[in-house]
């Protein structure tokens, strides 16, 4: 049992993180997709799994993964960093930009009940060769499973944020927490957590980050590291209803590069023209040509920032890209996703 005593600046800092955070959602499902807990939380996403795991590039990308990772418990808490929630890609940089010092701890830690090979032993040498060889894995991994699924685990998310802030409004923070996970429970001023580490910790003062994931395992995850918020990732199912389905009507309604361009602003909480003509793969003319159809429908916001222009989601964008329960966070940023963190309530 993890014991965390929580002072009044952790307390008042209590709020969701702005986004899931693509590189650890997926060492957290390739972790734990063949435990039958997960397996029934987001069973379509564990049978892609099991079909792309098996062949073509990704069959080796998942060796790498379960040989240099443990296939149970606790991670090395370097693989899931507080930085990189924009992309693979930063996630990974966040990964690299580990000091070896702390590759080797955690990485020695993690491998206590492990037998030692050679590849092994230089990851936790912090071998550079090793953590590229571990970062491709991680990508190729991620474009082959998780990919696919990601807007529906996007939905999800929002989903369970939207229900946690309404139960925050109506029984206030101690409700909040005991609606989490059977395994979170709150006896003021201590948050108790069965996790895969023991022992009593003092709040950071930064907060508490909480973040549902059905990819986290059957227990809660706990992340604590000063100068941060407490990170605390706990099991959630995922939606019966497919966002994958919506997004197929949405393409038809509005062509399948506008429908991206919306899902995609809902995702980042709002993009610069430049930024969106990357992530969406088309050209920056392209980008602000079908920003200004959509500007024009009513469905985005455009505001001028600094020399670029940043777009967002309108509250009609947000109902239809999310139907009627759509998170109405979406439809404009605020000052907790300028810092990147969605702030507790939408």
């Amino acid at each position: 049992m993890l014991r965390l005593q929580l002072g009044p600046a952790d307390l008042c800092r209590v709020r969701f993180a702005d986004r899931l955070h693509p590189v650890g959602t997926a060492l957290l499902a390739g972790q734990w997709l063949r435990d039958p807990t997960v397996v029934a939380m987001a069973p379509a996403l564990a049978e892609r799994a099991v079909a792309v795991e098996g062949t073509g590039v990704a069959q080796a990308a998942t060796a790498v993964l379960r040989h240099l990772l443990p296939d149970r418990g606790r991670l090395p808490d370097f693989v899931t960093p507080f930085d990189g929630l924009e992309s693979v890609a930063a996630g990974l940089e966040a990964i690299r930009a580990t000091p070896a010092r702390r590759v080797r701890a955690e990485v020695t830690e993690a491998y206590a009940d492990t037998t030692v090979t050679p590849l092994r032993r230089r990851f936790a040498a912090a071998d550079p060769e090793v953590l590229d060889l571990f970062g491709g894995a991680v990508r190729t991994w991620f474009d082959a499973v998780l990919a696919p699924h990601w807007p529906d685990l996007v939905s999800a998310y929002r989903q369970h944020v939207t229900c946690a802030s309404q139960r925050l409004a109506r029984y206030g923070l101690g409700g909040l927490f005991a609606g989490l996970h059977p395994a979170i429970r709150w006896r003021e001023p201590v948050l108790e957590v069965q996790t895969w580490w023991s022992g009593d910790r003092t709040g950071t003062g930064h907060g508490v980050m909480l973040l549902p994931s059905p990819l986290a395992g059957p227990r809660p995850r706990v992340l604590v590291e000063p100068g941060h918020p407490i990170l605390l990732v706990y099991p959630a199912p995922m939606p019966l209803v497919s966002a994958a389905h919506a997004g197929d009507s949405l393409g038809r309604l509005l062509g399948t590069t506008r429908a991206l361009v919306l899902r995609r602003l809902a995702d980042e909480g709002g993009l610069t023209t430049t930024a969106l003509s990357r992530v969406v793969g088309v050209s920056l003319s392209s980008a602000s040509e079908h920003a200004t159809a959509l500007r024009a429908a009513g469905l985005i916001a455009s505001e001028r920032e600094g020399g670029a222009v940043r777009h967002h989601l309108t509250p009609l964008g947000a109902q239809l890209l999310g139907g009627p329960g759509a998170d109405s966070s979406a439809a404009s940023p605020s000052a907790g996703q300028a810092a990147g963190w969605a702030p507790f309530l939408p």
